[in-house]
């Protein structure tokens, strides 16, 4: 008996540093994510005082190009290609740093997406032991959801429109407005009511029996 409840001890303590451990090592994930963002945010930063320095040293050049005049005279004593050679070399220094600006932001994109990722996977997580999940929905091409609303759908109250993604945008949850092809709706609600909205997806089904149905259960 004391031998059995030694086991169990150490059973449970091996169990409780595991969910330590995995605490702590996604708590520095996070961390180190941050630290990442905040510098390459100083990145660009730099990168645009860089920009700006460009700028403001080749308005000083040009200004000191038209301050050279023979005195009452509007010709000036600088060969016009020296002027455009300035301008040039500003432009490609310009050009380069917008380059690296471009890259600093692909990198901040990359690791807000994974953010949103490692949220979404804890949120499901915790969504599938409640028996709830978050879909994504795709309108496509002949589907019976084309040109129809969420609340005419008459999907149960516990489902819930989060947002619809349209192109490269996200378009605020609003049950009265009306999906288009290519449109992705995002719910979240019970397995078992979010299985109900498949059908208006899915262009090989006719979702109006299933519509029928609740209504006539629900009266």
């Amino acid at each position: 008996m004391p031998l059995e409840l030694l086991t169990r001890i150490q059973h449970e303590l091996s169990i409780t540093s595991s969910a330590i451990l995995e605490t702590v090592l996604a708590i520095a994930e996070r961390v180190n994510r941050k630290v990442k963002v905040l510098r390459l945010h100083n990145q660009a930063a730099q990168l645009l005082r860089q920009i700006e320095q460009v700028h403001s040293e080749l308005g000083r050049q040009i200004a000191a190009l038209a301050s050279r005049q023979i005195p009452y005279s509007s010709t000036s004593q600088v060969p016009p290609h020296q002027l455009e050679k300035l301008i040039r070399q500003a432009g490609l220094r310009i050009q380069h740093l917008k380059h690296m600006l471009t890259t600093v932001d692909n990198q901040l994109r990359e690791l807000r997406l994974e953010t949103i990722h490692h949220e979404l996977l804890t949120l499901q997580q915790d969504l599938s032991l409640r028996a709830a999940a978050l879909e994504r929905f795709p309108v496509i091409q002949g589907a019976p959801v084309v040109g129809k609303t969420l609340a005419e759908m008459g999907l149960p109250a516990s489902v819930r429109l989060v947002t619809i993604i349209r192109g490269p945008f996200l378009v605020p949850p609003d049950e009265a407005r009306t999906l288009r092809i290519d449109d992705v709706a995002i719910m979240i609600g019970p397995q078992a009511d979010l299985a109900l909205a498949h059908a208006w997806f899915d262009p090989t089904r006719n979702a109006l029996p299933a519509l029928a149905t609740r209504r006539g259960s629900s009266a």
